[in-house]
């Protein structure tokens, strides 16, 4: 047999319900919650023992056939990895409380790009929106998408911080000699492209559609391709 990759006193349960049935094994947390986020690990790397089992607290290990009924395969490596992959791992202390700030950063990362303080038309930077989450006690699921929890985080916050949420529509005319730069540039990640227009000498007209907190960071992207060779102005301001 061979050697433990973990000893089983430091290893954490991680468990998959199928069909209505229970099935669990024993993982080195660190190396289980990389794999789960897609990291290439061995899974013997990651197993504390060879074997699956119904309940590993009363040592009750599932039979071959359970385990081609349920996963198709008697191969534990194959079943194992799809334990962790789909179903519910333990967490170490530490391991939760680094997700949870993850997350956190996350989740302040997308409402700075998309809200503004009315107060000033500018947006709150990443680290006020998470002093604020912090001074209100705002709880964050660190197993929920960032996205996911904006809409529900966001009543709490305005308790605190002003906030608006605006798409700006915005023209943009490009010289001929930087056209293709800006294609390449990674402007579609902070804008959507409402239209293209060709003006007769070459140059690119572009209409971008974006939320207003991405402003400075559109237009750095904008004049890192063009070298500040552009022109742009604001067409319309949406409140949403």
């Amino acid at each position: 047999m061979r050697a433990l990759a973990i000893s089983i006193e430091k290893a954490v349960i991680a468990r998959l319900h199928i069909k209505g049935n229970k099935f669990e094994i024993l993982v080195d947390p660190k190396l289980a919650w990389e794999f789960k986020q897609g990291k290439d690990i061995d899974i013997d790397e990651i197993l504390a023992y060879p074997a699956i089992y119904r309940d590993v607290r009363a040592a009750e290990v599932a039979s071959e056939e359970e385990l081609q009924s349920n996963f198709g395969t008697t191969d534990y490596r194959e079943v194992a990895k799809k334990i962790i992959k789909e179903g519910e791992l333990q967490l170490t202390v530490e391991q939760r409380r680094e997700m949870i700030e993850q997350k956190k950063n996350q989740i302040a990362s997308i409402i700075a790009k998309q809200a503004i303080n009315p107060q000033t038309n500018t947006p709150h930077p990443p680290s006020r929106i998470i002093n604020a989450m912090e001074q209100l006690g705002i709880n964050i699921d660190p197993f929920i998408e960032a996205e996911l929890q904006v809409e529900r985080i966001l009543p709490e916050l305005k308790k605190l911080l002003p906030l608006k949420f605006q798409k700006v529509v915005m023209e943009v005319k490009i010289p001929p000699a930087y056209v293709g730069k800006i294609f390449a540039s990674p402007l579609k990640k902070y804008a959507t492209i409402k239209e293209e227009s060709w003006e007769s000498d070459g140059s690119l007209k572009l209409k971008l559609e974006f939320f207003a907190g991405s402003q400075q960071e559109i237009e750095k992207v904008i004049a890192n391709a063009t070298h500040g060779n552009f022109e742009s102005k604001i067409l319309e301001r949406i409140d949403v």
